[in-house]
C-alpha cells in the first residue's frame, strides 16, 4: 500500500435509473491512474457511501479492484452506523482484494474518546489490511487529536495513515513531530493542500481530482518539491474549484465539474438533489471560467 501522492475520493456514478453504473466508474478509475494518480478511495462521503447498500459498496469495490489493481491500490472507506456493520464492511474489502482501509468514526453518534477508540480500533483490529484513519471534525464531530492518534498507534501495527481534514494546517507538524516516520500524513481538504505539503503531508485525498486529476498531480507534485513559485501559480487557478470540495454541497458540486469536463454525469442519489437555478448557474460559471483559463 502506497500511501503518498494523490489519491482520490472517487466518486460513484449512477445511471438514469440510479444504479450504479459499473461501466463508466471503471474507466473513471482507469483515467485517475493514467493522470498520475496513486490509487482511489471508494465508499467515502464524495463515494456517496452512506447512500449504498451493503451488496452495491462490494460491487463498487470489486470493480475498481478490477479496474486498476494490483499495480494500484484500492482503499475502501469504512463507515457505518454500528461497530459491527463497520466490521463487516472491513472484512468485506479484505475479502474483495482491497489494499487499505479508510476507518471513519461512526455516522451519527459522536460519543466520547473512550466509544470512538473502541470504535475505530475495533474495525483497524478486523483484518491485517493497513488502515488510515479519517479525522474530520467539522463533518463527523469527532475530533481524533495528535494525542489520541498517539494512543492508536501504539496499540495498532497496522494503523499506518491519517486523513487530516480538521482544516487546521498545525495537525501536521503536531502529528509529524509526535509520531515521526509511523505515520503517513494525508490532507482530505483541498483548498489546504499547498500548505500542508509545505508543512509535510505526502498524500493528498482529493475531492475536485475527479474532475481535473492531471493538474491536481501538477499542483502536489510542485508543492511536495519545494517549487513554491510553480505550485502557487496552479493553486490560484484551482482555487475557486478546490473551495467546492469544503461547503455541504460538496458531493453535487463536484459531479458537476465531472459531467462539465465531460467525464461523468451531475446525478446524486436522495436526499441529495442536483443544484438549480442561481446556485447551478453559479456553480457553472466558476467551472467554466476554470477551463478558459487552465494551465
Amino acid at each position: 500500500m502506497n500511501w503518498n501522492g494523490v489519491i482520490p475520493a472517487i466518486t460513484t456514478p449512477f445511471r438514469e435509473d440510479m444504479s450504479v453504473d459499473h461501466e463508466f466508474f471503471t474507466r473513471h478509475c482507469q483515467w485517475q491512474i493514467e493522470n498520475g494518480c496513486a490509487g482511489v478511495v471508494a465508499l467515502g462521503s464524495l463515494g456517496e457511501g452512506a447512500t449504498l447498500t451493503f451488496d452495491e459498496k462490494q460491487a463498487v469495490l470489486k470493480t475498481a479492484v478490477a479496474a486498476i489493481g494490483p499495480n494500484s491500490p484500492v482503499v475502501a472507506g469504512v463507515s457505518a452506523l454500528s461497530t459491527d456493520e463497520a466490521v463487516r464492511i472491513a472484512k468485506m474489502a479484505a475479502d474483495a482484494g482491497c489494499s487499505g482501509l479508510m476507518v471513519l468514526p461512526p455516522y451519527v453518534y459522536c460519543g466520547d474518546w473512550r466509544e470512538m477508540k473502541a470504535h475505530v480500533g475495533t474495525v483497524i483490529a478486523a483484518t491485517k489490511l493497513p488502515c488510515m484513519l479519517y479525522n474530520n471534525p467539522v463533518a463527523y464531530k469527532t475530533d481524533f487529536i495528535p494525542e489520541q492518534v498517539g494512543e492508536l498507534l501504539a496499540e495498532h501495527e497496522n494503523l499506518v495513515a491519517i486523513k487530516e481534514s480538521s482544516a487546521d494546517v498545525r495537525r501536521v507538524a503536531s502529528l509529524r513531530a509526535l509520531a515521526g516516520n509511523r505515520l503517513k500524513i494525508l490532507v482530505g481538504v483541498d483548498d489546504l493542500i499547498f500548505e500542508a505539503a509545505l508543512a509535510g503531508a505526502v498524500g493528498w485525498i482529493a475531492g475536485l481530482v475527479n474532475a481535473f486529476p492531471a493538474e491536481s498531480v501538477a499542483l502536489f507534485d510542485a508543492s511536495v518539491r519545494g517549487d513554491k513559485q510553480r505550485a502557487f501559480e496552479i493553486y490560484k487557478w484551482f482555487l475557486p474549484l478546490l473551495r467546492m470540495d469544503t461547503v455541504p454541497k460538496f458531493v453535487q458540486l463536484i459531479k458537476l465539474a465531472q459531467q462539465e469536463v465531460g467525464m461523468g454525469n451531475a446525478r446524486v442519489r436522495a436526499p441529495r438533489m442536483e443544484l438549480t437555478g442561481a446556485e447551478l448557474a453559479e456553480a457553472k460559471a466558476v467551472i467554466a471560467q476554470a477551463l478558459a483559463t487552465r494551465p
